[in-house]
């Protein structure tokens, strides 16, 4: 097998686990939407990057950064619900970003190019998934707790406020990595899809964590796969799989 091709191949395996595994937790929490909207916040910080000459996902972590914050604080000490502040981030980002990206690389920052992935971003992606992984395991039972009842939480002492917080920034950061290869638009199906198939078919929460970051290396590494020996953009050929993935276990669960 090409050393590049099995690069991208580990390097997406262990994006889609991150993002399976953040998915879950996203899907408990009634807040699918939300990884979707995040994803369109990347574009202006790829777009400032590019022009600026330095590496785009450092532009997506940092735009990514700011609007988790800024989501957080406005949610925090406004009225406004989350799910709505995370609709304007997502339609001023989209807006803002498709106006300052350059026309050559609007398309690979909209549907991801694998080609531009080198071996310095796939080890950076690998270190900050694992660490997804260390920091999400540490805050779960927060942040099942915090699914179950926000007032039995923080009866128990948890601070939901800042375990909210901590679960946005690493939603963010999956974002910024998942960006490369399926780009902003369908970098929230790459956090939402593998989670949803995994529901129908998880038989404990356990299961389901672990059944959702399968889902999410099945759909990266065929879909990267497919996408370099069929020439066909990154994203919707990891996108299609998952959502193929989706239909199979949906029509599994309905037999049972």
């Amino acid at each position: 097998m090409d050393i590049k091709l099995l690069l991208l191949i580990t390097t997406g395996a262990f994006v889609g686990a991150a993002s399976g595994y953040l998915g879950s937790f996203m899907v408990l929490k009634r807040m699918s939407l939300v990884g979707d909207a995040l994803s369109h916040v990347a574009l202006p910080g790829i777009a400032i990057a590019l022009a600026l000459g330095i590496d785009p996902l450092l532009g997506a972590l940092v735009a990514l950064t700011l609007a988790v914050i800024g989501i957080w604080y406005l949610g925090e000490h406004s009225e406004i619900y989350p799910e709505a502040l995370v609709g304007v981030f997502f339609t001023a980002s989209l807006a803002i970003g498709i106006l300052v990206t350059p026309e050559p690389e609007l398309l690979e920052a909209l549907f991801g190019d694998l080609e531009r992935i080198g071996y310095w971003d796939g080890l950076l992606t690998i270190v900050l998934a694992m660490l997804i992984f260390v920091v999400t395991r540490r805050i779960s039972r927060r942040l099942l707790l915090g699914v179950v009842s926000e007032d039995l939480a923080s009866s128990t002492g948890v601070n939901t406020s800042h375990v909210n917080f901590i679960y946005l920034l690493l939603v963010g950061v999956v974002v910024a990595l998942g960006v490369k290869f399926v780009g902003t638009l369908l970098t929230g199906a790459l956090v939402i899809v593998p989670a949803v198939a995994a529901k129908n078919l998880a038989k404990s929460i356990n299961h389901f964590y672990v059944l959702a970051s399968l889902i999410g290396v099945v759909s990266v590494a065929v879909g990267i796969v497919i996408a370099k020996f069929v020439s066909v953009p990154s994203g919707p050929a990891v996108v299609l799989v998952s959502i193929a993935i989706f239909i199979l276990s949906y029509v599994l669960k309905n037999r049972n």
